[in-house]
């Protein structure tokens, strides 16, 4: 059984929640792990940890008011958490990882990777975007009339196992949906910026369509794309859109550790 540590890592009023699976693989750099929106950990990837600590050390994250990081007074944008998660590679003295962002996290993972480049050797951008119109159709109308009762029954049940008082459940339902609903078009020099080996990864019934994955892969320097048949993150075991199959996660993790292991 793999080992498995835990922590919260002081990032100025912020005590980030850290998961840090297996011990450090020699020649290998460990792989931050960076879940989506109202998730924790395990509801997003808690299915994909095991089937990669075969052959790496995986770090998990929780942002600011997800799981057990609570919430502060402050910002809750991608480049604050982009800033927190160098700063628990930090505290945990990793000079350099691989990074795989998820959906919103996948938002994290691309302003870590140009914020904090040496930071990032490789990267995987799992269901994410840059501009708007990448989503598809419907799904912005959607999130602007959205309720908490739009909320996965999964990710409430999560949350309300680590935090019972439903006040935080309504605060981290409000926070996710300013956030993506204030979002604004990226220019393409943001994208051309990043300078890590990259992994585009998009399902071809996604919420982002394949086109905006092609778009992506096509800004990035030198980057690579991968579609896969399935939905919104049930080809990395995400419970909300696997229900628990993991058939689709277990097809797809040799190729994220083939990329890897490229470089």
């Amino acid at each position: 059984m793999t080992q498995v540590r835990q922590g919260y890592a002081p990032v100025g009023a912020l005590r980030m929640y850290y998961e840090v699976h297996g011990g450090a693989r020699p020649g290998r750099v460990p792989l931050v792990l960076i879940h989506g929106g109202g998730s924790t950990i395990g509801t997003n990837l808690g299915a994909l940890i095991p089937l990669l600590t075969g052959t790496r050390q995986v770090i998990a994250v929780e942002e600011q008011g997800h799981g057990h990081t609570a919430s502060i007074d402050r910002p809750y944008t991608l480049e604050n958490s982009a800033d927190d998660i160098a700063a628990v590679l930090e505290h945990l003295e990793v000079p350099s990882a691989d990074v795989l962002g998820f959906s919103a996290g996948g938002g994290v993972a691309m302003r870590l990777a140009t914020r904090h480049p040496e930071r990032v050797r490789r990267l995987i951008l799992a269901s994410s975007f840059f501009r708007r119109d990448g989503m598809a159709d419907g799904f912005w109308d959607s999130m602007e009339g959205a309720t908490i009762e739009a909320m996965p029954e999964v990710y409430k049940d999560a949350d309300r196992r680590i935090n019972p008082d439903p006040r935080h459940q309504q605060q981290l339902f409000e926070q996710d949906s300013q956030r993506t609903r204030s979002f604004e078009d990226w220019p393409d020099s943001d994208l051309e910026a990043i300078a890590s080996p990259t992994l585009v990864l998009v399902a071809d019934r996604d919420v982002v369509t394949v086109e905006h994955g092609v778009r992506m892969a096509r800004t990035i320097p030198g980057a690579r794309l991968m579609v896969v048949p399935g939905t919104h993150g049930d080809y990395l075991g995400e419970i909300a859109s696997s229900a628990g199959d993991t058939t689709l996660a277990r097809a797809t993790a040799p190729f994220l550790t083939r990329f890897l292991d490229e470089g």
